[in-house]
């Protein structure tokens, strides 16, 4: 595992202008709200934004950004992989909006619940619906070991099959003009 260097948000918001700011998180979210400036690029969509992120890096340095800093790691993790240098910021937009700094929310954004509340709420639910139909039919218990399995598979590789599925759910899109992949791509390559 690498070690991916990390900013604060004070560091952060000290420096913000010196960087190229990417938002991880699912466009939902991002639209929800983000460090100001920051680009969306999916998680799931950063492998083929990385020639432009490449393009990007050349010029400002990346600051990698998401809820709580988790998936922007993994995103520097990619990067690296790539032979782009990127930071993350500590905390993610969590941390940055818990120390008093705004977030920027477009126009007519509705709130989306971050991903990992998300998983919380549907791992939740299915092991409780798993034991309560086991009551009934004993075989449904299989639900809730099925679900404690994956959560223990997600902390040891540090992946998160339920939250890339929850990623496709309507409401963890944004309308497309809030955040166009296409547009953003063209952007960094500046």
């Amino acid at each position: 595992m690498t070690s991916t260097a990390s900013l604060s948000p004070a560091q952060a918001a000290a420096r913000l202008a010196e960087f190229t700011v990417v938002d991880v998180r699912s466009p939902g979210e991002y639209a929800s709200g983000h460090v100001p400036g920051a680009l969306n690029i999916p998680l799931d969509r950063l492998p083929e934004a990385v020639p432009a992120l490449k393009s990007a890096a050349a010029r400002r340095p990346l600051l990698m950004v998401c809820a709580s800093g988790v998936r922007s790691t993994r995103a520097c993790d990619m990067l690296a992989a790539a032979d782009v240098d990127a930071m993350t910021l500590s905390g993610g937009t969590s941390a940055w909006e818990n120390e008093g700094r705004t977030l920027d929310r477009p126009a007519g954004a509705r709130a989306t619940w971050p991903m990992e509340r998300q998983v919380r709420l549907a791992a939740g639910s299915l092991v409780v619906a798993g034991l309560l139909t086991g009551l009934r039919f004993p075989a449904a218990r299989w639900i809730s070991a099925g679900v404690g399995s994956g959560l223990v598979f997600s902390a040891v590789t540090n992946t998160c099959g339920m939250a890339a599925a929850l990623s496709k759910l309507p409401c963890n899109h944004a309308p497309r003009s809030a955040t166009d992949l296409d547009a953003t791509l063209r952007a960094l390559q500046g």
